[in-house]
This record gives C-alpha cells, structure tokens and sequence, in this order.
C-alpha cells in the first residue's frame, strides 16, 4: 500500500521476452498487484510471467490466446483492477521504458486525493535531449498541440507518455471499456475524464531508451492518431458543451471553423486561380476583401473559444512538483500554482461533481 491505499500496476506485454522479467521483478514492494497482459506472444513471454507469478504473489495474469492490440490489453488491465477494487491504478510497459523509481510520484498524487489522474512527463526531464531520438521529439511536439484541443487539459505536455495512473473513482466513471484499442488511448482517457470534469496533474519522470525495440510506425502512427484527436475535440465539445452544460464556446469553435473551411479556404482557391490561370492581369479586390473579412473572423472567433476553453478548464489540470525526498516511497509533493493550491486546502479532490459538471 501506499498512503493507506492500495495500488496495482498493468502492464501490457506482447513479445518482451528478454525484457519482462526484469521489469515485473523491479516493480517497488508497495504495489499490492501487477496485472500482466501476455497479448498473445509467440516468444517465451507467457513462460516468464508463469514463473514470475509462481515467485511473486501480486502478479495477477490476463493471457490472450491471440494478439488483440495495445489499446484491448489496457481495458482489460482497467478492467481486471476494477474487478480487484484496487484504489489506485497505474500503467507501465512491460519493456522497462518506464523507471520503477519513478512509480511513487505518479501513483502519490491520486493516492493522496490531490488529482483523479497523474501522467508522467518526460519532457521536463533534464536528459530528454539526449535521452529521447528526435524523431520522437519532433512527433511528440506536433501531437501535443493537437491532444491540448482534444482533452483539454491546456497545460498538459507529453501526452503520449503511458506512464499514469488514475483513481478508482474517476475509473469506476468513465467508460473505459469503450476506449480506442489502437494508438492514441491515453488522449482518449483524457477525453472522458475532461468531459467528466476529473482533475488531472502532471509529474517529472525520466525517459527511458535502452534495449527495447519500438512497434511504433511514425507514418501510419501520426496520421492515424491525428483522425483520432479530430474527432475527440468534437466529441467533447458536444458532451461538454452542448449536451451536459451548454456554453457559447461551442458556438464560436464552429464559427470560427465554418468561416476558415467554407469561407476562406474557398476565396483562397478563387484567387489563386484567377491570377496564375486566367489573363486578368489585376488582383480581384473583391474576392480579397471577402478572403480578408473570412480570415479575420474565423481567427477571431477560434482565439476567443481557445481562450474561453483555457479559462474554463484551468482549475482541472495541476503540475506537481517533488520537493521533499523521505524515501523510495514517501515523498512530500507540491503544487506549483498557488491559486490551485489554494482552492485545495485539504489536499483532497472534491470540487467537481462527476454527475452534473
């Protein structure tokens, strides 16, 4: 246990034979179960964890017979630890990506009832640069900006990283067995959990790239992910803005986008091809003026709902910072924005309410 509350560990695992093994045996001994999900690997994998389980009594085993995908083996991870009751649930992959050391300060926060949901950050880490390929940088950079419109969690930085953990509560509310099975899941836990109106926090954690091999393809992975996070912006603009509590938000987010699409992208093509491909030697002052007056608008009104959208959404998301290093296990946090500190005097979540945000 830690802080009086129970913790679990999922860990999904798709040929990790070389690397399994160490990872299930240096999760710290304050984790009450370690849920692996052998997603059906042709390598000794499920041997491993067999002689894992027979060795550790915490390790817990959900074995598919056949690959079912990254996204299926975390629902049934969510799954298997609602079933268990634990209080807090965190995510670790089982290619040792993810620092062990750094289980504590994601899992402390929700343990401690500051936030509802804890990801880990590898962009704030000192040795990023040199630690994490650019490639990934560079991807994780564009992403980013795109999960920020998705979740709206405006602070969040990272949020391709799966190191989080996540409350009883907010997983007992949201509907995790409807989560995308492919890549990009962890915007859409932050999808629900924002609509939900949940408190999210934010931690240091080291980036980790060593002997494993990533599954990742960058050029099926980013347009795929990006369709994704489209779609989730307009999903929670509908059950948040729309559906569970209206706000004109909503409103100037379609404006702005109607004007852009169908308005300036049009006049756009309309100028450009009188000019290069018709003999008119002259500008069509008209078509700029209207191109213009689209442009303007459209930006106006998108800034407005991105500023709106970042107001309303403030008090939901924490950067926590280590400051006090006890031990391996108990660590003293705080929380860096004072008037977020302040309407959390207790260090407990209370102020939202999951059934009428």
């Amino acid at each position: 246990m830690l802080h009086g509350k129970t913790i679990g560990v999922i860990m999904p695992a798709f040929n990790e034979e070389r690397l399994i093994g160490r990872t299930i045996d240096r999760v710290p001994d304050f984790v009450d179960k370690v849920i692996v999900i052998n997603d059906g690997s042709s390598d000794r994998t499920l041997e491993i964890i067999l002689d894992r389980q027979k060795q550790d009594p915490r390790v817990v085993l959900v074995n598919h017979d056949t690959n079912q995908g990254l996204g299926q083996s975390l629902i049934d991870g969510y799954l298997t630890s609602r079933r268990l009751g634990l209080d807090v649930t965190a995510t670790m992959d089982g290619d040792g990506q993810m620092d062990p050391n750094d289980l504590p300060k994601v899992v402390g926060p929700v343990a401690d009832g500051i936030v509802d949901y804890c990801k880990g950050n590898r962009l704030l880490h000192r040795q990023v640069a040199s630690n994490m390929p650019l490639y990934r940088l560079v991807g994780n950079a564009g992403l980013t900006f795109l999960t920020k419109f998705a979740t709206g969690y405006w602070q969040l930085m990272d949020p391709q990283c799966a190191y989080a953990a996540i409350s009883k509560k907010a997983l007992a509310a949201i509907p995790i067995e409807r989560m995308t099975k492919g890549y990009g899941y962890n915007a859409d836990i932050l999808n629900m959990l924002n609509c939900l109106n949940f408190r999210v926090g934010m931690v240091e954690v080291e980036p980790v790239y060593g002997d494993e091999q990533s599954k990742i393809k960058l050029h099926r992975y980013i347009p795929r992910v990006s369709r994704l996070l489209i779609r989730l912006f307009f999903r929670r603009l509908v059950a948040k803005y729309l559906v569970r509590n209206f706000n004109p938000l909503c409103l100037s987010y379609i404006f702005g986008m109607t004007l852009l699409l169908f308005g300036t992208v049009p006049l756009t093509v309309r100028l450009l091809y009188i000019y290069f491909f018709t003999t008119v030697d002259v500008i069509p002052h008209t078509t700029l003026l209207c191109m213009m007056l689209t442009t303007i608008a459209g930006l106006q009104a998108l800034l407005s709902a991105v500023q709106f959208d970042m107001e309303d959404n403030r008090n939901l998301f924490l950067a926590i910072g280590e400051t006090v290093d006890h031990s391996p296990v108990e660590r003293e946090l705080d929380i860096r924005t004072m008037d977020e500190a302040e309407a959390l005097p207790s260090r407990r979540v209370g102020t939202h309410d999951t059934t009428n945000p």
